[in-house]
């Protein structure tokens, strides 16, 4: 794969030409240092790529020649992951690691126990913050699908309004709460399939309330241990993702 990948809003239909904004332009020549010749790869965010190479090296409107298009194909699940609003800067390394583990939608929670309240202004300018880092993960890691970061919500609407999903799993340190490997198992049973649209539901510091887990098992969420240790919130977000998405990459 070239070093460069550069997003782009897809280019009309025949166009052999690509002209990039100026912020991705910028990026590319000013900070990147490409060269007119490199290869680059455009991406749209949504599963398309266009392998082309740097024509005009303009700093505020960089021009791509296309060489060939290509489609990729999506996963074969969608997982949403819905995170408690944490302390300090750790939802910006949250929103990196949920890219690249492969994370359709993230959904930024406000709780209880959520010690960060953002409102008005501030909860735009975090949005766009952490699509940017969203962004900036997939051209990293070559993730072609940037997943969607979503209007802060709170904990009791996201539950209220959790039905779209296949399952709803919420990470809980609560006795009683079953093992991952289990809850899959019991719905491939249930439904002659993995399930392919999946909410995981993952707490702040000092996990959901009493009140809010009730609330969501009593919506449908299975409660997930994710071992005898208390992680992090941000370690437990991670950890969640990255077993769910190898069970799902290896269903049994």
């Amino acid at each position: 794969m070239p070093d460069f990948r550069a997003y782009c809003t897809p280019p009309p239909d025949q166009s052999a030409e690509i002209t990039l904004s100026p912020e991705e332009s910028h990026h590319l020549v000013a900070v990147n240092r490409a060269r007119c010749g490199d290869p680059i790869v455009a991406f749209d965010g949504c599963g398309t790529e266009w392998m082309c190479a740097l024509s005009s090296a303009h700093k505020n409107a960089a021009i791509l020649s296309i060489r060939s298009t290509r489609r990729l194909p999506a996963l074969p699940y969608e997982i949403t992951l819905a995170q408690a609003l944490p302390k300090g800067g750790n939802m910006d390394a949250i929103v990196r690691k949920a890219t690249e583990i492969g994370a359709a939608q993230i959904i930024p929670v406000g709780s209880e126990r959520t010690q960060v309240h953002l409102a008005g202004d501030r909860s735009e300018r975090k949005i766009e913050k952490w699509q940017t880092a969203a962004l900036e993960a997939a051209k990293q890691c070559g993730n072609a699908f940037v997943p969607s970061v979503r209007p802060i919500q709170s904990a009791a609407a996201l539950i209220e309004n959790s039905g779209v999903y296949d399952l709803k799993l919420v990470a809980s340190l609560a006795p009683g709460a079953q093992s991952l490997k289990r809850v899959l198992t019991n719905f491939s049973a249930a439904h002659a399939r993995p399930p392919k649209k999946v909410l995981w539901l993952v707490g702040p510091e000092g996990d959901f309330s009493p009140t809010e887990l009730s609330a969501a098992q009593n919506h449908g969420f299975d409660a997930v241990t994710l071992g005898p240790l208390v992680l992090r919130c941000e370690t437990a977000a991670i950890y969640a993702l990255s077993v769910l998405s190898y069970e799902l990459q290896n269903p049994r």
